[in-house]
């Protein structure tokens, strides 16, 4: 487990011999050319309690978002089926929620059964979760359970106020409990310093085991969020963050997740060079824009990426660190 020191010594290399670094131990781990492809549905939109400030579902801003009920069983097996159909392997439920009711948690794990039946790993992330949830989901048969720090401790009260960084913790927590596999990451951009950066990721890497996938997300600025005006994070920066987070968690899968949509092809090949190894696969990503699924494939063709397949599971090597 790499150490705060460690980690803030990686983001002061020459930024060819981080990639160069970082993309030793993304070969080492992973096969360099493949990219594991989620889809992520809002299944329940708007109307959130929560003041999280990059976020447009929350009912405290103003935002054109508007709150849908709890979508039915099959309008999310229809989705998932298309997304399968794409060649998504992984299909993400979120729901916008501070944590779910039981009655709405019934509608879920039926979801989740459903979803599992074509095939596809699944994940959900639903918000704080309370005692026996995590074990309900696990028996439906989820895959894994996102649940983001977001940023660091520090700069946690900037961004949020009704609920606890500790909060999130205990969540993963009883995750982990459960026996599922952890999906958790954060949003580069919201103001927050280098020295935040660096105890972000630490604070991941020293979680026991780290997240088998962590979601790197760039802000999106929506209209109408207390963080819409925040300058954009310089693009190499961003990159930065991603090989590091590649060398401090050498088995996890690192998401280029929200943000893509404003990324030009030669920063996302960047991003890939410096060890992410999974996208956001669809148009939409919950409530903001994604890459369309055309585009993203025509990507992959230049630079001679592959989509995993279904047929191969995606789980590291067995190999050293490197």
């Amino acid at each position: 487990m790499p150490d705060t020191a460690t980690i803030a010594a990686l983001f002061e290399l020459p930024f060819n011999d981080l990639l160069y670094r970082a993309q030793g131990v993304h070969r080492s781990h992973f096969d360099p050319n493949a990219v594991q492809l989620s889809t992520l549905l809002s299944i329940k939109t708007g109307g959130c309690s929560e003041d999280c400030g990059y976020c447009s579902q929350s009912a405290r801003f103003h935002t054109d978002v508007p709150s849908q009920p709890l979508m039915s069983r099959d309008e999310v097996i229809a989705a998932a089926s298309a997304a399968k159909a794409r060649g998504a392997t992984r299909f993400c439920m979120g729901a916008a929620w501070r944590g779910p009711k039981e009655k709405d948690l019934a509608q879920v794990t039926d979801m989740i059964r459903a979803v599992k039946d074509l095939g596809m790993e699944t994940c959900a992330t639903l918000g704080l979760l309370r005692e026996g949830q995590a074990e309900q989901l696990a028996q439906a048969g989820l895959d894994y359970y996102n649940h983001n720090l977001d940023t660091s401790r520090a700069h946690y009260d900037n961004i949020v106020h009704t609920h606890s960084f500790d909060s999130r913790l205990e969540t993963l927590k009883k995750v982990r409990s459960a026996g599922l596999k952890v999906c958790c990451g954060g949003i580069m951009g919201m103001g927050e310093s280098r020295e935040d950066r660096i105890q972000f990721i630490a604070e991941l890497a020293a979680l026991d085991p780290p997240p088998e996938s962590v979601p790197i997300n760039l802000l999106v600025h929506i209209p109408g969020t207390p963080l819409s005006d925040k300058p954009a994070l310089d693009p190499i920066e961003f990159v930065r963050t991603i090989a590091v987070a590649r060398i401090s968690m050498p088995a996890s899968f690192v998401r280029l997740s929200a943000g893509r949509s404003a990324m030009p092809d030669h920063l996302q090949a960047l991003c890939f060079l410096a060890g992410a190894n999974s996208i956001f696969y669809g148009d939409r990503l919950l409530t903001t824009p994604n890459p369309e699924s055309d585009a993203d494939l025509r990507l992959f063709e230049k630079l001679g990426i592959y989509p995993l397949s279904a047929e191969i599971p995606a789980t590291p090597r067995k190999t050293a660190e490197a």
